[in-house]
Protein backbone atom coordinates (compact mmCIF):
# COMPACT_ATOMS: atom_id res chain seq x y z
CA UNK A 1 0.00 0.00 0.00
CA UNK A 2 1.47 3.43 -0.84
CA UNK A 3 2.24 5.31 1.72
CA UNK A 4 1.23 8.22 1.05
CA UNK A 5 -2.58 7.05 1.14
CA UNK A 6 -2.20 6.33 4.99
CA UNK A 7 -2.67 9.40 6.49
CA UNK A 8 -5.42 10.66 4.70
CA UNK A 9 -7.26 7.11 4.90
CA UNK A 10 -6.62 7.08 8.44
CA UNK A 11 -8.33 10.80 8.74
CA UNK A 12 -11.09 9.25 6.58
CA UNK A 13 -11.82 6.32 8.97
CA UNK A 14 -11.69 8.49 12.17
CA UNK A 15 -14.47 11.33 10.55
CA UNK A 16 -16.62 8.36 10.04
CA UNK A 17 -16.03 7.00 13.10
CA UNK A 18 -17.12 9.60 14.86
CA UNK A 19 -20.20 11.04 12.80
CA UNK A 20 -21.53 7.90 13.50
CA UNK A 21 -20.93 7.93 17.23
CA UNK A 22 -22.72 11.52 17.06
CA UNK A 23 -25.44 10.21 14.95
CA UNK A 24 -26.63 7.19 17.17
CA UNK A 25 -29.40 7.87 19.56
CA UNK A 26 -29.16 8.08 22.62
CA UNK A 27 -31.01 6.02 25.29
CA UNK A 28 -32.50 8.25 27.82
CA UNK A 29 -33.62 6.17 30.99
CA UNK A 30 -37.40 5.46 31.10
CA UNK A 31 -39.93 8.46 33.09
CA UNK A 32 -41.19 6.82 36.11
CA UNK A 33 -45.01 7.19 35.90
CA UNK A 34 -46.88 9.69 37.85
CA UNK A 35 -47.51 8.26 41.21
CA UNK A 36 -50.41 9.16 43.75
CA UNK A 37 -51.27 8.49 47.31
CA UNK A 38 -53.87 5.64 47.63
CA UNK A 39 -55.93 5.09 51.12
CA UNK A 40 -57.18 2.19 52.41
CA UNK A 41 -55.17 -0.26 50.52
CA UNK A 42 -52.42 -1.52 52.28
CA UNK A 43 -52.23 -4.34 53.71
CA UNK A 44 -51.17 -4.79 57.41
CA UNK A 45 -47.57 -3.46 58.04
CA UNK A 46 -47.28 -2.41 54.03
CA UNK A 47 -48.50 1.40 54.09
CA UNK A 48 -46.10 3.82 52.58
CA UNK A 49 -46.35 6.35 55.56
CA UNK A 50 -48.93 8.01 57.35
CA UNK A 51 -51.11 5.64 59.06
CA UNK A 52 -52.52 8.23 61.59
CA UNK A 53 -52.31 8.32 65.63
CA UNK A 54 -49.89 5.45 67.23
CA UNK A 55 -47.69 5.14 64.18
CA UNK A 56 -44.82 6.53 62.78
CA UNK A 57 -44.74 5.96 59.02
CA UNK A 58 -43.86 3.45 56.51
CA UNK A 59 -44.94 -0.13 57.36
CA UNK A 60 -46.89 0.87 60.79
CA UNK A 61 -50.15 0.42 59.57
CA UNK A 62 -52.41 -2.35 62.21
CA UNK A 63 -54.67 -3.65 60.01
CA UNK A 64 -55.27 -4.29 56.97
CA UNK A 65 -57.07 -1.82 54.61
CA UNK A 66 -56.90 0.57 57.69
CA UNK A 67 -58.52 3.83 56.25
CA UNK A 68 -55.77 6.59 57.25
CA UNK A 69 -52.74 4.70 56.05
CA UNK A 70 -52.00 5.23 52.41
CA UNK A 71 -49.50 3.25 49.34
CA UNK A 72 -48.32 5.18 46.66
CA UNK A 73 -49.85 3.76 43.84
CA UNK A 74 -49.51 4.48 39.36
CA UNK A 75 -51.60 8.21 39.16
CA UNK A 76 -55.33 7.30 37.64
CA UNK A 77 -55.18 3.70 39.85
CA UNK A 78 -56.20 4.07 43.09
CA UNK A 79 -60.19 4.48 42.58
CA UNK A 80 -59.94 1.46 40.93
CA UNK A 81 -58.46 -0.72 43.24
CA UNK A 82 -61.08 -3.00 45.14
CA UNK A 83 -60.38 -4.25 48.59
CA UNK A 84 -63.06 -6.58 50.66
CA UNK A 85 -63.57 -3.05 52.29
CA UNK A 86 -64.67 -1.00 49.75
CA UNK A 87 -62.54 1.03 46.93
CA UNK A 88 -59.16 3.06 47.47
CA UNK A 89 -59.46 6.60 48.49
CA UNK A 90 -57.39 9.59 47.86
CA UNK A 91 -58.08 10.89 50.88
CA UNK A 92 -58.26 9.19 54.22
CA UNK A 93 -61.54 7.54 55.08
CA UNK A 94 -63.10 8.18 58.05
Amino acid sequence: MNRDLLPPLFAATLAAAVTAALASPVHAAPAKPAMEKCYGVAKAGHNDCAAGAGTSCAGTSTKDYQANAWKLVKAGTCLKIKTPVGFGSLKPKS
